[in-house]
C-alpha cells in the first residue's frame, strides 16, 4: 500500500477521500485553486499545493508536476475532471504514479461511448438506440440527418461524460442546433472534449445504476442498485437505494447483466453500470461510469462497505476483501444533493454562507466542504453537500430524510433545500410512483400544512421588523445634569 496520495479534485469528494485516507494512515496532499484557498479539504489535508494553471484541474502536466514535487505515490481523481481520461492515466503510469481507478486500456475502450454500446449489443445485451457516429460543431448537417434516423425525442450526450453533464433532451428538430451547441460548450468546459453523439430518448423512464467492484485478479461483485430518476435542470436531486420500481425478479436480472457487462469489458476498480428502465419493465444498457460516483454514499449506507477504501486497496494490487455472498443489502437509503442555486430560477448562487448548521441523529451522514463564513466559489459546480440517511424500511428512511432536510440550515446564499423538501413531501415520491418525468418544468409544489404557512408568516413578519426598525441611541435625561454639560463645554 502506498503512503502518500495526491487528491486531484476539490469540494465534498475531496473531503470524503481525505477522511478515508486519514483512517488508513495515508498522507494526503490536497490540490486547490485560489478561489478554494479556504475550502474544508485544504484545511483537512496533511499538506496542500496551489494549482496555478490555466486549465485548473484539467491541466495534466501541472498535476503530475505537483505529484512528483510532493512525492505522491498515487493520485485519486474523485469524479469529473480527469477521472475518466485515459491519456492522464497513461501519463501517470509512465511517471510511475498509481492512478486510483481503471487502467488505460479499460478507460480507452469505455471512453468511446458508441463503441461501448456496439460491443454490448453484439454480446446480446439490450441497449438504447443510438447514432453510430460522433459529431463536432462543424457537422451540423450530418447530425440533422442522423437525428432523423434515430427519431425524436432524442438525447444529445457527451462522448466523454455520457449521462449527466452536457446532456440535452431534444423533443423536436427545431431545437436540435441549440441543444447541440450548448451540450458541446458544457462538454468542452467539463471534459475538455466537445464531441457528442445521439441516443434515442426513453420517456418516461427510470434511471438505474448498479455499483460494482472489480480487482486486478478478475474478481467482480455488485453492491446493489441505486435509482436516480429525479432530475431537475439536468441534475439529480434525490436518489435512493434500492430502486422502488424494481420487482425481485427484475432486480436479479439487472444485477446479473451488470456483472456480465463488467466482465465483457474486463473492468477493474469501482464503477457503475447504468441502465434505463421503461414503464413496461424493459431495461436497456446505456454506459459504464468508470469512476466513483456522487451517489456512492447510498451504497455505503446499504452495505457498510467503504468504497473509497476499496478503491485504494484495489489500486494497490490487493484482491477484493469481499465475495458476493458477503454483501448484505439492508434497509433503505436516500440521498439529497444540495446545490448553491436558486431552484425556481434555475441559476447558481455563489456567495458567502454566513451560517451552516448540519443535521445530526442516528444514520444521518453529510458529505460537504462548507462551514460557517465560508465562500462558495462561482467557478465550480454548485454541488456543496450531500445528505444521506438510512432507515430500516422506506417509510422510516423517508421520515428521517424529511427531518434531516428541515434541520439543515444554510444561511447567506440561496440553496435548493426548499425544492428538496417539496420533493420529499410529494405524494408520488412518498408512494414510490415516480420516474424521470416527475420534475419536469411543470412540477408543482404540494401545498403544506396550515402550521407551515403560519410559521412562515411569523418568520416573514420578524424579518421585516428587523430590517426596517431604526435604532437611535439616546442618553437618559437624568444623565444630562450640569456636570455632564460643563464637561462637554468647549473653552471660550
Amino acid at each position: 500500500m502506498f503512503k502518500r496520495i495526491l487528491i486531484a479534485n476539490r469540494g465534498e469528494i475531496a473531503t470524503r477521500i481525505i477522511l478515508t485516507c486519514r483512517e488508513m494512515g495515508l498522507h494526503t496532499i490536497a490540490l486547490y485553486e485560489a478561489p478554494d484557498e479556504g475550502s474544508r479539504h485544504v484545511r483537512m489535508a496533511d499538506e496542500c499545493a496551489l494549482l496555478d494553471a490555466p486549465l485548473g484541474f484539467l491541466d495534466q502536466e501541472a498535476i503530475l508536476r505537483i505529484a512528483r514535487e510532493t512525492g505522491a505515490e498515487a493520485i485519486h481523481p474523485g469524479y469529473g475532471y480527469l477521472a475518466e481520461e485515459p491519456e492522464f492515466v497513461a501519463a501517470c503510469e509512465a511517471a510511475g504514479i498509481v492512478f486510483v481507478g481503471p487502467g488505460t486500456a479499460v478507460l480507452q475502450t469505455l471512453r468511446n461511448k458508441i463503441e461501448t454500446l456496439a460491443r454490448a449489443r453484439a454480446a446480446g445485451f439490450p441497449v438504447v438506440d443510438y447514432a453510430p457516429v460522433a459529431f463536432d460543431e462543424r457537422e451540423l448537417k450530418v447530425l440533422e440527418i442522423a437525428a432523423d434516423l434515430v427519431g425524436y425525442p432524442l438525447v444529445v450526450k457527451s462522448c466523454s461524460g455520457g449521462r449527466g453533464s452536457a446532456e440535452r433532451l431534444v423533443r423536436t428538430p427545431q431545437f436540435l442546433e441549440t441543444a447541440v451547441h450548448r451540450a458541446q460548450q458544457e462538454a468542452q468546459a467539463v471534459y475538455g472534449n466537445q464531441r457528442v453523439y445521439l441516443e434515442k430518448a426513453i420517456l418516461p423512464a427510470h434511471q438505474i445504476g448498479v455499483q460494482i467492484l472489480a480487482d486486478k485478479q478478475g474478481h467482480i461483485i455488485h453492491l446493489g442498485e441505486r435509482e436516480g430518476s429525479l432530475q431537475y435542470s439536468n441534475r439529480k436531486v434525490v436518489e435512493e437505494a434500492p430502486a422502488p420500481c424494481l420487482t425481485d425478479d427484475l432486480r436479479q436480472q439487472i444485477w446479473q447483466a451488470a456483472l456480465d457487462i463488467a466482465r465483457l469489458f474486463q473492468y477493474e476498480n469501482a464503477g457503475t453500470v447504468e441502465f434505463l428502465l421503461d414503464n413496461d419493465g424493459n431495461f436497456y444498457f446505456t454506459e459504464i461510469k468508470s469512476r466513483i460516483q456522487v451517489d456512492h454514499a447510498l451504497t455505503e449506507m446499504m452495505t457498510r462497505i467503504n468504497l473509497v477504501e476499496e478503491q485504494l486497496r484495489i489500486a494497490a494490487g490487493e484482491p477484493l476483501r469481499h465475495t458476493q455472498a458477503d454483501v448484505r443489502l439492508d434497509g433503505w437509503a436516500m440521498l439529497c444533493r444540495i446545490h448553491a442555486e436558486d431552484p425556481w430560477r434555475r441559476l447558481p448562487s455563489p456567495g458567502r454562507l454566513r451560517r451552516v448548521r448540519l443535521p445530526g441523529g442516528p444514520e444521518v451522514r453529510v458529505d460537504t466542504y462548507v462551514y460557517s463564513e465560508c465562500d462558495v466559489p462561482d467557478k465550480y459546480d454548485p454541488l456543496i453537500a450531500k445528505l444521506t440517511v438510512w432507515g430500516a424500511d422506506r417509510a422510516r428512511c423517508l421520515a428521517r430524510a424529511r427531518r434531516a432536510v428541515e434541520d439543515l440550515q444554510l444561511v447567506g446564499t440561496p440553496t435548493n433545500l426548499p425544492l428538496l423538501l417539496h420533493v420529499l413531501c410529494a405524494p408520488e415520491f412518498a408512494d414510490g410512483r415516480y420516474d424521470t418525468s416527475l420534475l419536469d418544468a411543470e412540477f408543482k409544489c404540494q401545498p403544506q400544512h396550515d402550521t407551515y404557512y403560519r410559521d412562515l408568516a411569523v418568520i416573514a413578519a420578524m424579518l421585516y421588523v428587523r430590517r426596517n426598525q431604526m435604532f437611535r441611541p439616546s442618553v437618559p435625561v437624568r444623565a444630562l445634569n450640569a456636570w455632564h454639560q460643563d464637561s462637554r463645554r468647549l473653552p471660550e
